[in-house]
């Protein structure tokens, strides 16, 4: 049965009526202390990370700034793009929840700094992502699903440089500052929230206008390097780790093991991904800060499937499957557990949904 991920069509009434919608999930038992300890709020991690972060855009921009339009100046802004339009992303993500500063209008402040960048409505995108960890990957429910079934390989490939995203964004963002939420966006944004929904979308427009005229006044794309096009060049990180985070496995489930993936990541990766290759730990645990992640990482990972060792590993995992769902929509990689692991909860999986175990797909 084909897919549809509307949160206003068949799929999303169908995850109420079966159970699946605010579902309850399987999590791995820590001991009580240490996940008090786990959960412990920290200013200091995530007040270095921003000073190096925000401090390495400044210079970079202000060596492309000074040295502009030289070519050895290519470089500078191709990092400068993927703080912009990729550690944006997981600054948004981690602030949104919370957890990344211990003092509440820091996490406030990055947070609209970041959705600004990363061309998302602060006020949307706050309740966007709740639905998504209560509704992880189910069809019709959750609306920050990012590879559908079949995959759209074209956009997935153009996406590594915001082109769907920002064609997107454009005229959502018109659409917000005119007329507030729509109609998809009402179904999880609560009606207390429209106003800022309107005045987000307004000051977020104003800024980028303002950037466009003085980009024709000077008649130089040089402010729109500075904000705006980062955007799009700067997107691939973001866009290559994103893909990762679900990509290739199952939907419709209740246990994070079978529709998240680990993996190990270098030390920059890590720093714009903010923590985020942990992905099954964070969904299992949502509000451990970024920084203790790897520390969750040790004290579960005997009950969670084996970590992709590298970004290139998962890719390698990844895309065949992505593949084969073009021809089996219900295809899915099956993680396997490591010897003493809970089992997943594949009968109540296979009854609610219907899909289809990796071994009732035909080989290629």
């Amino acid at each position: 049965m084909k897919r549809d991920y509307s949160l206003l069509g068949p799929d999303g009434a169908r995850a109420v009526e079966t159970g699946l919608a605010a579902a309850e999930w399987y999590h791995t038992e820590v001991p009580r202390k240490v996940m008090k300890e786990l959960m412990q709020r920290s200013d200091q991690p995530a007040i270095r990370d921003t000073v190096i972060w925000l401090g390495s855009m400044v210079v970079l921009a202000g060596i492309g700034i000074a040295f502009w339009p030289s070519f050895w100046t290519i470089p500078a802004w191709l990092a400068y793009g993927v703080l912009y339009g990729s550690a944006s992303d997981s600054r948004w993500h981690e602030c949104g929840h919370g957890t990344a500063f211990r003092t509440a209008w820091m996490n406030n402040a990055v947070y609209e700094i970041a959705s600004f960048m990363i061309m998302r409505n602060s006020a949307t995108w706050r309740w966007s992502h709740a639905r998504h960890h209560t509704d992880t990957y189910i069809v019709g429910r959750d609306p920050e699903i990012a590879v559908m079934r079949p995959p759209a390989f074209f956009k997935l490939i153009l996406n590594f440089f915001g082109v769907f995203d920002v064609a997107a964004a454009l005229p959502r963002l018109a659409y917000n500052a005119v007329l507030g939420p729509t109609t998809e966006e009402k179904t999880f944004v609560p009606q207390s929230e429209w106003g800022k929904v309107a005045r987000v979308a307004r000051i977020h427009m104003a800024i980028y206008l303002a950037t466009l005229a003085l980009a024709i006044w000077l008649g130089s794309i040089l402010p729109l390097m500075v904000i705006g096009l980062p955007r799009l060049y700067g997107a691939w990180h973001h866009v290559m780790t994103g893909l990762l985070q679900h990509g290739g496995l199952a939907d419709n489930v209740i246990d994070h093991r079978l529709n998240s993936r680990t993996v190990y990541m270098n030390p920059i990766s890590r720093f714009v991904y903010w923590n985020m290759n942990y992905h099954v730990e964070h969904h299992m645990f949502p509000m451990v800060p970024y920084h203790a992640l790897p520390r969750l990482h040790d004290a579960i990972k005997h009950d969670l499937p084996a970590p992709n060792p590298s970004i290139a590993a998962g890719f390698a995992e990844m895309w065949p499957a992505l593949r084969r769902q073009l021809r089996y929509e219900d295809y899915f990689l099956r993680r396997e557990l490591p010897e003493g692991a809970k089992p997943y909860r594949e009968d109540f999986h296979r009854a609610a949904l219907g899909d289809l175990p990796e071994t009732a797909i035909p080989a290629e």
